[in-house]
């Protein structure tokens, strides 16, 4: 099991990441959403908000309107890094249940797009 420390530096690393990203490709792909990546094994929940500019940086603490987040993903620690680290297969760990999304489908066909 990863610390909480190691998933907030992998955190970190999908924003830095994400802001590589072509901006055309995030200009035509990207909606603003909320989003929440919820780490079971650690009992946690990060907090982040996609946007045209990219990925803001995720926290710890729930957005202030209370309204739950548009994307929410759950994923173990040892799974985040490695999804981060580009060890893991992003539609695999999907298909085999290691990473859960719930999002509309909209959002879903947005995010394979840039992932």
């Amino acid at each position: 099991m990863a610390s909480v420390e190691e998933c907030r530096a992998a955190l970190v690393k999908l924003v830095a990441q994400f802001d590589e990203i072509d901006e055309q490709d995030r200009a035509k792909h990207v909606v603003e959403r909320t989003v929440s990546c919820r780490v079971p094994d650690l009992d946690l929940i990060f907090y982040g908000r996609l946007h045209h500019g990219g990925l803001d940086p995720f926290s710890e603490h729930p957005p202030s309107d209370g309204k739950p987040a548009d994307v929410k993903l759950t994923i173990a620690s040892d799974d985040l890094i490695a999804l981060v680290d580009g060890e893991l297969d992003l539609a695999r760990a999907l298909l085999g249940g290691r990473v859960k999304v719930d999002a509309s489908f909209g959002d879903l066909l947005r995010l394979r797009r840039l992932l």
